[in-house]
């Protein structure tokens, strides 16, 4: 069967990529969806010169009729954007895949209460499957001495809107939940020594950047950096198809993570 999308954030780096990919991959492509106002609202994907889809770029506010034909809804869009869409794409009963970071509590809040009980959803901060096994890699880290400390990197490219980054903020949960810390700290300056009970999550944005991300573990004598670098967009795109196919097999409804897609 093959399974038809629609995306959100059709013209952006994320989702201009992973229409690309999703062409190749043979899924079907019935819409795209792009904010008001954006040039490329009213031609097909192929006009704009995102991929060689046929199907149409809809206004955000035209969402119903964009996602009418779809099994899955992916998005990688704004947080203004998705507290707008998902609930009217839950209503209609549409599958959910949702990549977009930056949402605050209240806006996640949103979210989760308009999917609960409506549909299968997969959200997740970070696609990659490499990404995912580090996430579990660090879970394990419980196991090291008290005095070792942790610190985490991350580096984008300079049109990234949100820091740190979805994938640095997940990862920072599952290390303060292994070891314990309590406060997180985004930078030093001045006279700031390390405090037991901080977390350092220091976030750099230059160039070209898709992402990478590390790990700092270090004892008095030894020191363990555990990266994880995406050469390119293509690499979260893939992973996002990967669990669209995976929610659309996907009966109960709910919010699943990457750690359930893959299995």
């Amino acid at each position: 069967h093959m399974i038809k999308i629609c995306v959100a954030g059709a013209a952006g780096r994320m989702g201009s990529i992973l229409l690309r990919e999703a062409t190749a991959r043979g899924f079907k492509i019935v819409g795209g969806i792009e904010a008001p106002g954006n040039p490329c609202v009213g031609k097909t994907l192929r006009e704009a010169g995102i991929c060689s889809s046929d199907a149409k770029i809809y206004d955000a506010r035209s969402i119903e009729e964009a996602v009418s034909g779809a099994d899955v809804y992916i998005s990688f869009t704004t947080p203004e954007a998705e507290v707008e869409n998902i609930p009217t794409v839950a209503r209609i009963g549409k599958r959910i895949v949702m990549g977009t970071t930056g949402l605050t509590e209240d806006q996640m809040q949103i979210i989760r209460n308009a999917i609960i009980g409506r549909v299968p959803a997969v959200i997740s901060p970070n696609y990659a499957i490499g990404v995912n096994i580090l996430f579990r890699l660090i879970k394990t880290l419980r196991l090291l001495p008290q005095d070792y400390d942790f610190s985490i990197v991350e580096i984008h490219h300079i049109g990234k809107r949100d820091a740190p980054s979805g994938t640095a903020k997940k990862m920072s949960e599952l290390v303060s939940e292994a070891r314990g810390y309590s406060s997180i700290i985004h930078g030093r300056e001045g006279i700031s020594m390390r405090k037991p009970e901080e977390l350092e999550v220091l976030s750099v944005r230059a160039g070209g950047i898709p992402g990478i991300h590390e790990v700092i573990i270090a004892g008095s004598h030894e020191m363990m950096r555990i990266e994880h670098t995406a050469f390119s967009r293509s690499v979260f795109a893939q992973g996002a198809l990967y669990a669209a196919e995976w929610v659309s097999k996907q009966t109960k409804p709910g919010i699943y993570s990457m750690d359930d897609v893959l299995g």
